[in-house]
């Protein structure tokens, strides 16, 4: 399904890029409540607005994205003397995770687009193409900029949004024991040889609450991390789906989980057991044979680590995995999401067996979480991540914080569920972190 203005009426888009003469916080330009966001240590891209929403369901959702996006690229005007990933004519999307799923998924161009990219900082303006509305309002710099409504640019700082406290959601600690459970009798009988069974936990918010602390909280202690910021979808994600530059394709696979250790030696005894663990080792094959499935239609040069290689986060290690090769067909970031999702590393393997039992056994609509989340230029490059570590803000001010693990042969049940627990806790901190705290 398209929205309410669809790509055909929106055929003439203007997006012109310029320089500015001085770097700007992202998050203090961000609208508070409708924060559009793609970070990594401090490089990416920030919206203010929307010029035009598109939403999509269904199976087809990705490629129906893929095709209204090259549509409206067609139909478009675009002027970019900067010329770096990012700038120019940009949407960020957020996907569903499953077909089947009541959540809309969306691409949605920005107003107004500020980048950081490759030591240059850059404004970027999209309208309709008859839009006559005013110019008002200047960056520091070089750069017209209207700063919106309501808490945009403001430069003061903000109460941290205090969550109410995260509870159970549809899927209880026990039910998430026996849900782990009925998967292993389903390896066990053949059915499946992995799949990731996930738990939620919501947290009541004010609706008037402004995000930013929320997200500079996550940019500050996840900066390997792509902070996002999507249509109330928000988080920080270790995983890259796919990123398309410069002719080139990549990603990075994710599976196998430990906790870091308290000190220096348990943290090492930590990275020795993953490294060593059977189980973790099983899993991330599974991931990384769908991602390599996945792309090598699309390239004659993939490339992948040789060994997977521990990941080290804040919190916990992953095994982790790089991908990387020549992208020879002119596939769009877009184009490729498709193909790419749901990798075993959040459905499973084989993928449709895997899917019907987390249907069965998760007795909520996943939503978002662990669909495609990102952005995507006018040329078809961009950055494209897992949407994991994550939470839903829905408008009336629910919170909704996901995560999963992997089971497969000779997982238990009691440390999936502790693995959850340590992958919930970039939304807990992030949410009921006290401003003196911050």
């Amino acid at each position: 399904m398209l929205s309410s203005v669809t790509v055909t009426q929106a055929r003439a888009l203007i997006a012109e890029s310029t320089l500015i003469d001085r770097r700007l916080d992202p998050l203090t330009l961000l609208d508070g409540m409708e924060p559009l966001l793609w970070l990594r240590d401090g490089v990416g891209i920030a919206g203010v607005g929307t010029t035009l929403r598109l939403e999509f369901g269904g199976a087809t959702r990705m490629t129906d994205a893929a095709a209204a996006w090259r549509e409206l690229v067609a139909g478009s005007t675009v002027v970019d003397p900067v010329g770096v990933p990012g700038s120019g004519l940009v949407a960020f999307g957020a996907f569903a995770f499953a077909a089947s799923s009541a959540s809309t998924s969306v691409l949605l161009v920005p107003e107004i687009v500020v980048g950081m990219r490759e030591g240059v900082s850059w404004v970027t303006r999209i309208r309709l193409d008859d839009d006559a509305r005013d110019e008002a309002g200047r960056l520091p710099g070089n750069a017209a900029f209207p700063l919106g409504k309501g808490s945009v640019g403001t430069p003061t700082p903000t109460p941290h949004p205090t969550a109410s406290g995260f509870a159970p959601g549809a899927m209880t600690e026990d039910g998430y024991r026996r849900a782990v459970r009925e998967a292993l009798e389903r390896i066990e009988a053949g059915d499946v040889s992995k799949v990731v069974l996930a738990r939620d936990l919501t947290a009541d918010l004010a609706p008037t609450a402004d995000l930013r602390p929320v997200l500079s909280d996550l940019a500050t202690a996840y900066p390997d991390c792509w902070t996002f910021a999507v249509d109330g979808l928000v988080g920080a994600s270790p995983e890259t789906l796919v990123r398309v530059a410069g002719g080139r394709v990549s990603a990075r696979v994710l599976a196998g989980t430990a906790a870091r250790g308290s000190d220096a030696a348990a943290d090492r005894r930590s990275i020795d057991d993953l490294v060593a663990s059977a189980k973790d080792a099983a899993e991330h094959g599974f991931a990384l044979d769908s991602a390599v499935a996945a792309l090598e239609p699309h390239s004659d040069d993939l490339t992948s680590s040789r060994h997977p290689f521990p990941l080290r986060l804040p919190n916990l290690w992953h095994l982790a995995s790089d991908l990387e090769g020549t992208l020879r067909d002119g596939s769009s970031s877009l184009d490729l999401l498709d193909g790419l999702h749901p990798t075993a590393a959040v459905a499973g393997t084989p993928t449709g067996a895997a899917l019907t039992l987390i249907e069965r056994a998760e007795p909520f609509d996943r939503g978002r979480y662990a669909g495609p989340v990102g952005w995507v230029g006018a040329d078809g490059e961009g950055e494209w991540a897992v949407a994991l570590r994550c939470a839903q803000v829905d408008p009336g001010g629910t919170v909704t914080a996901y995560a999963g693990a992997g089971i497969v042969a000779g997982s238990d049940p009691d440390r999936e569920l502790a693995e959850t627990e340590l992958k919930f806790r970039p939304m807990r901190d992030a949410f009921a972190r006290p401003v003196a705290d911050r």
